[in-house]
This record gives structure tokens, C-alpha cells and sequence, in this order.
């Protein structure tokens, strides 16, 4: 659970921060303009969005949702849902664009003389090959990345910090007279900052948390993914807080920050950045075309495509600018979600964990199903079609996600070198033998003699089909009495499972 909940976080984190964060231009605009206040403003942008990514990672993976309506029509009324919906949209192909504004400012101040529309151009290039991917690699390749850029953060800033002259007064002074902001006072703007990172994430982090079945691991991806953030933020803003003469004004603070110190790292810098800017403009396109296709999943690749080509066009307007006038309205956007999405969360917060406990309890059940190293018996299929019964997802989908993952799982398992999930090795059913009939007291005794069972009482025993009569020194009600594993059944298990009850290939039948 530990390392799906590592991969979770990274893959969070990295649509979240994107690139406005790794360039620090947010962090300049939002929190270093307010001087000392600006630090505590850090503290509850991280405080909110921990909150709300674990409530948006947790919905997601409940409602096993590939799109964000699947989650905002189930815990808002018609008309949020409508708001939130449309809101997305607009923040997703805004952030897009503006991700590939930021491509160009961002190879275009590092290599002089380089036109900014060709690092715009290497990002749409890039951006259209990676929508051919589906959701499992996308992930990968955005969670890939962002240790990168996590490392590169601490390590400059850090660095920073130890190097710089702390004066905090002379820093303060600065900040609050020449930096711009582009909202009124730290908390507002801490607030909004949140609401837009939300805005951001939100539909990739649904369709994340979706691919999930493990909540609990979903949940703790989130709380991974926050505390991230706090420390990559609070670096950032207390590094630019204090050299911000040096880098006010660039499109790209962070980057001039790290050329201050060395040169060759800037590139190392500049690149790391570009593959943030990719991680979010890859989140807000993919998520954004998964939406707008939802009913005609045929042509999701042509939208993802339209999508990109119009935001490429949009995004000459420049970087700086877009960051200025396009993000503070997404943040009052996202106020709302946080709203919404933190309240249905904790209002069935009781609900998500019955339904997490439950499918883990399914899937080791199923894992005892397929695996031929396990038992499964009668009772453990019983509770399997409970457990698919009472689930919040349909029955159908309900199998086909827990055999989904225990097959992959059982795929990539060293032991089991020649297992096929198109093909399974035989599995055995194992069952508990009802005991014999005790004869009456004032019966002869014929106890101390072997049983044997005769045809009426061989109608009240079970055996798998094609096995061996229970041996007549098996322990009495034993459950986990066995069969000969050679006499077991040569069908093979269906690989999608049916949870409705005995009637499945491996279920045993009266003799």
C-alpha cells in the first residue's frame, strides 16, 4: 500500500504544482508580494489543499469515476454540479494553454536567441504523443517526473537559504513595495492560490483516484501529496522572499534564482521545469478531453487534439501576463469546489471507509480464487457475492475492477512465472463435509467400525466434481479438509469472475 500511495502522491503533486510553481511565479505573485504574511499564507494553502486532495482522491477512487461528473452529479445538487462542471472546463484548457506560454518563456530565458514559440512547439508535440497513452501510463509518466523537479526545489532553495543574508525586515520592506499581486490581502490570496491548484488537479486527481481500488492507499497518497506541498512551497516562497530584488520581474523566478547560484545548473533547472510544465499540461488535456468525450469515448483522441492545437494559438499572449489576469478568477472557482468536495467527503466519510474495508476484503478473496497456491471454499464464494451485493458499485463493474487488479498482481508475481490470465492454471474448490448421521441410542452400535456411507447419506455430503469420496479418516467438520489436488478439476476459472453465487466453474456440485 505504501509504495501505491507514494506513486499516488508524486502523480498529485505533480499536476498539482505545475508550472507556475516550479517557475515561481505563482509563489512571487501570491505570496512573496505580501512579505512576512506571505509565509503564513503558505501554512493554510497546504492546511486546504491536504484537506481537499485527500477528498477528491477518496471520492474519486468510491465512485471509481474516469471522469469528473461521475463525482460532482453524486455530491452536489443539478445546479453546483452544473457550475463546478462547467468551471473545470475552463480551468483545465485555461491552465493548458497557459502551460504552453510557459514552455516558451521558459527555454527562451535560458537559451538566448531562442524564439518563444518553438518551446510552445516541443511541448505540443509532446503533449500530442502522450494522449495516445491511456490513464495507467499517463500517471506513470507524470508521478516519474515530479521527484525531479522535488529534488532540484529542495536542493536550490536550500541552498538559498543557507547562502543568503537573512534580513527579514529589508526582504519584508521590498516585497510589499515592488512585487505585484494580484489580490488584496496574504489570506484571500493563500485561499484562491488553493482554489486553483484545486481547479488544477481536480479531474486528473478524480481520474486517478478512479484507477484505484484501494482507498485507503488513495487517502494516504493524498496526505503524502499535501505535505509535499507545504514543504516545496514554504521553500520556495522563503528563497524568493529573500532574494526577490534579484528575480522580480523574469517569467520565470525560479530559474534566474538557480542561474544566480550556477549557471550549468540552470539548465539542468530549465529542463526540469519544461517536464513540470509537461506533467500539467498533459493533466489539464487528457482530463479535459475524457470529460468532453465521456459518452463517445471513440473520439477522445480528436478532441485531446483539437484541444491542444487551439490552446497552442492562445498561448502568444505571454506567460507572465495570463499567470496575472487568468489564475485569480480560477481561484474563486475553486473556493467553490473546496467547498463542495471537503463537505461531501466528510459528510460520508463513514461510508467511504465501509466501502474501502470491503473491497480489500473482496480482493483477498479473489485473490484466494485464482491463485492456485490458496483455498477457496464454499463459504468464501458465499461472502464474495455478498460483498459484490452490498458494494456502492454496480455488480458488473464491481468484479470486473477486483479481478482486474488481483490478476495483474498475480501476472507480475515471480512465483507464478507461467501464469496466464487468459489462461489460468486449475483451481481447486475446498469444501467443508457435513458430518455422518449419529445413529439413535437404542441402536446396535456400529461405531467401531470404519462409516460407510450409504447412498442416502452420500445425498447430505459434498465433494468438488471429479474428486475422490472424503477419505473415512478425514477429521469430522474439519473446514479445511482437503481434497487430493490431482483429482481436481481440470476447467479453468473464468478471468471475470461471477460473484452471483455456486454456480460458477469452480463452484462444487452435489454428488
Amino acid at each position: 500500500m505504501i509504495k501505491r500511495a507514494v506513486g499516488i502522491s508524486m502523480a498529485f503533486v505533480g499536476v498539482l504544482v505545475g508550472a507556475g510553481f516550479a517557475s515561481g511565479q505563482e509563489a512571487m505573485q501570491y505570496f512573496v508580494s505580501f512579505g512576512e504574511m506571505g509565509l503564513w499564507g503558505v501554512l493554510v494553502a497546504a492546511v486546504l489543499t491536504t484537506i481537499t486532495g485527500i477528498a477528491v482522491l477518496q471520492l474519486g477512487s468510491y465512485f471509481q469515476a474516469n471522469e469528473h461528473t461521475a463525482v460532482y452529479n453524486r455530491v452536489s445538487g443539478p445546479i453546483t454540479s452544473k457550475i463546478l462542471d462547467i468551471g473545470t472546463l475552463i480551468t483545465l484548457f485555461s491552465i493548458g494553454f497557459v502551460m504552453f506560454a510557459g514552455a516558451g518563456s521558459n527555454l527562451a530565458q535560458q537559451f538566448d536567441g531562442l524564439p518563444i514559440f518553438m518551446g510552445a512547439l516541443i511541448m505540443l508535440i509532446l503533449v500530442l504523443l502522450t494522449g495516445l497513452l491511456n490513464v495507467d501510463k499517463v500517471t506513470a509518466v507524470i508521478g516519474a517526473i515530479t521527484p525531479v523537479i522535488i529534488i532540484l526545489i529542495v536542493g536550490v532553495t536550500g541552498y538559498t537559504l543557507l547562502t543568503t543574508d537573512l534580513d527579514v525586515a529589508a526582504a519584508h520592506e521590498y516585497a510589499v513595495n515592488n512585487v505585484d499581486g494580484p489580490l488584496p490581502n496574504w489570506w484571500l490570496s493563500a485561499m484562491n492560490y488553493t482554489g486553483l491548484n484545486i481547479m488544477c488537479a481536480v479531474s486528473m486527481a478524480i481520474v486517478i483516484g478512479g484507477n484505484i481500488l484501494d482507498n485507503r492507499a488513495v487517502g494516504l497518497g493524498g496526505v503524502l501529496g499535501g505535505l509535499t506541498t507545504l514543504l516545496l512551497l514554504a521553500l520556495l516562497v522563503s528563497s524568493l522572499f529573500f532574494v526577490a530584488p534579484e528575480v522580480n520581474g523574469t517569467d520565470l523566478p525560479a530559474l534566474a534564482l538557480i542561474n544566480g547560484i550556477n549557471p550549468a545548473l540552470g539548465y539542468i533547472m530549465t529542463f526540469a521545469i519544461f517536464g513540470m510544465i509537461f506533467n500539467t499540461a498533459v493533466g489539464m488535456f487528457y482530463a479535459m478531453a475524457k470529460r468532453l468525450t465521456r459518452d463517445k469515448p471513440h473520439l477522445f483522441y480528436p478532441v485531446y487534439v483539437i484541444a491542444c492545437l487551439i490552446g497552442f494559438a492562445l498561448s502568444f499572449v505571454g506567460f507572465q501576463p495570463l499567470v496575472a489576469n487568468v489564475y485569480p478568477i480560477l481561484g474563486y472557482i475553486g473556493i467553490l469546489m473546496i467547498a463542495v468536495m471537503s463537505f461531501a467527503w466528510f459528510k460520508n466519510r463513514d461510508k467511504v471507509k465501509t466501502e474501502t474495508d470491503r473491497r480489500m476484503r473482496a480482493r483477498k478473496l479473489v485473490a484466494r480464487k485464482l491463485d492456485p497456491r490458496k483455498r477457496f471454499n464454499k463459504k468464501n464464494e458465499r461472502e464474495l457475492a455478498k460483498l459484490a451485493n452490498e458494494s456502492n458499485m454496480a455488480t458488473p463493474e464491481f468484479v470486473e475492477v477486483v479481478s482486474d487488479e488481483v490478476l495483474d498482481e498475480l501476472e507480475s508475481d515471480a512465483e507464478l512465472e507461467d501464469f496466464d490470465r487468459e489462461d489460468p492454471a486449475p483451481s481447486v474448490t475446498y469444501v467443508q463435509h457435513t458430518k455422518p448421521v449419529i445413529p439413535a441410542i437404542d441402536e446396535p452400535d456400529t461405531t467401531s467400525a470404519a462409516p460407510t456411507t450409504s447412498a442416502a447419506d452420500g445425498a447430505n455430503t459434498e465433494t468438488t466434481a471429479g474428486s475422490n469420496a472424503t477419505p473415512a479418516n478425514a477429521p469430522v467438520g474439519n473446514p479445511d479438509t482437503t481434497i487430493d489436488t490431482a483429482a481436481a478439476p481440470t476447467t479453468t476459472p473464468d478471468a471475470d469472475l461471477d460473484f452471483g453465487g455456486p454456480e460458477d466453474s469452480n463452484a462444487t456440485q452435489k454428488s
